[in-house]
């Protein structure tokens, strides 16, 4: 059986079990229109065609548009590896407590394999141990290897000694931006500070999605040519068409919203991290006489924010909507007067771009990592000390003074995004293959040496921390 992404096959039947690799084959279905940079760039030769794999633990819906795009580029042969197929197929999310299956195509216009999961399933080292990825990398005569798991899983590690025997560019990274751990357990702040200056170095190119993991990269002392910032994007079109076909009156009728009123909203997993709790008092604190405060999402802190909204007098203003698709997410932004991320952490908090995308400015506290990359406070939106909800509701009170300021702050935070977009995110990726290739060249004509097995400090490491 051939690979699937070469352009001349990809009508070809390639559905079912292959014993050589061990993977599940579709071709690609339906591609999309060259992208204006595609277009661009079919007007002359591009300087080379690198053949590239993509591994990622599952379909997600913001990286798909990307991998749509990438495969309709002149200068990349996209092949994407999936662990498993889990939000493309009906699946129960633990942080959501419900059943989830995204209701976008998330399999179309670009060509895909699902490589057979060996392991668990679950969280652990061994949960994805998708083995069929090492015949798959060694045959597959890949230029480089893009790989979004984690290092804490064996699928992560099966790839990179495939693709170091087979002399092809490994390229990874990581999209935190600090090395404290989210459970509090302070002893792997130091671990990590041992180990992932090695781990990192093992990259021919680290790809970041934000300033501040870039930043934190270079604390950890690589070289800025090691690094490359691959912003975290969006399909802005998407985005920007379905919110123009928004009918806003009616959606905040539904939430039963005067004209007069102004909305506010939180659109996030209800966990503990997010804080949606200093929202809820914040807005209790700042006594709004004709304001809604509407909750989109679900997790564990449901009954207990019900509860505390009770408690605080304000049941009768909070709405809460529970679990929303992605095709409903641009009516609840676009409807919204302002959008609240209050969280203690948050890598980059994608509903940033989202939410700025539909002309809704956002509030996002200071340990939000989109809050550096896209806000402008006091023009885009508003940033705050996390946990200070006295400083929240002060801007929650002056931002719903003045709702003509709001919506103007609403289109500067729309026209912010044309520079954070799918164009800028593939340019930075292909640059960052070009460079992992030529380092792989260099250190095979022996100019360069980097380690081909990680340290037995690094190993201990990949099977205890999580990112």
């Amino acid at each position: 059986m051939q690979n699937m992404s070469s352009t001349a096959r990809r009508g070809a039947a390639c559905r079912g079990y292959t014993a050589l690799w061990g993977v599940y084959c579709t071709p690609r279905k339906s591609p999309l229109p060259a992208c204006r940079h595609s277009i661009a760039r079919s007007q002359g030769m591009p300087k080379r065609r690198f053949r590239v794999l993509a591994i990622g633990t599952h379909p997600v819906q913001y990286q798909v548009p990307i991998f749509r795009r990438m495969a309709a580029r002149e200068d990349l042969d996209l092949q994407v590896a999936y662990c498993t197929l889990r939000g493309a197929e009906a699946a129960h999310d633990p942080e959501f407590g419900a059943t989830v299956k995204w209701d976008i195509p998330l399999l179309d216009g670009y060509s895909w394999v699902r490589v057979p999961n060996g392991g668990s399933s679950g969280e652990s080292f061994f949960g994805l141990c998708n083995w069929g990825l090492w015949n798959f990398i060694r045959t597959g005569r890949f230029d480089a290897v893009l790989c979004y798991v984690s290092y804490t899983r064996a699928t992560f590690w099966i790839s990179y000694f495939a693709a170091k025997i087979s002399r092809t560019a490994f390229l990874f990274g990581t999209d935190t931006v600090t090395l404290s751990p989210l459970d509090g357990k302070m002893w792997k702040r130091h671990v990590k500070r041992l180990a992932w200056p090695m781990l990192f170095r093992l990259a021919d190119q680290v790809i970041v999605p934000s300033s501040g993991t870039r930043d934190l990269m270079r604390s950890l002392r690589l070289p800025d040519d090691r690094i490359t910032l691959t912003p975290y994007v969006v399909d802005n079109d998407w985005w920007l068409a379905q919110s123009a076909g928004v009918d806003r009156a009616a959606v905040r009728a539904s939430w039963g919203a005067e004209p007069e009123d102004m909305v506010i909203l939180f659109c996030a997993k209800l966990q503990p991290w997010k804080r949606p709790a200093d929202l809820l008092r914040a807005f209790a604190k700042i006594k709004l006489p004709r304001g809604l405060l509407v909750l989109a999402g679900e997790g564990p802190l449901r009954a207990s924010l019900e509860a505390e909204a009770t408690t605080l007098g304000v049941a009768g203003r909070v709405r809460f909507l529970g679990f929303a698709n992605q095709t409903q997410l641009p009516a609840i932004y676009t409807s919204a007067d302002l959008m609240v991320l209050p969280s203690m952490y948050d890598a980059f908090g994608v509903v940033v771009n989202e939410s700025m995308l539909c002309g809704c400015p956002v509030v996002a506290s200071d340990h939000v990592g989109a809050a550096r990359d896209l806000i402008e406070h006091g023009r885009t939106g508003f940033v705050y000390p996390c946990g200070d909800t006295d400083a929240l509701a002060a801007i929650l009170r002056q931002a719903l003074q003045n709702r003509g300021q709001l919506l103007a702050m609403g289109g500067a935070a729309r026209a912010r995004m044309e520079s954070w977009s799918p164009r800028e995110n593939i340019d930075a990726a292909v640059e960052a293959i070009s460079r992992g290739v030529a380092r792989v060249k260099r250190v095979a004509g022996g100019s360069e040496t980097v380690p081909t097995s990680p340290t037995d400090s690094a190993r201990s490491a990949a099977h205890k921390l999580s990112e």
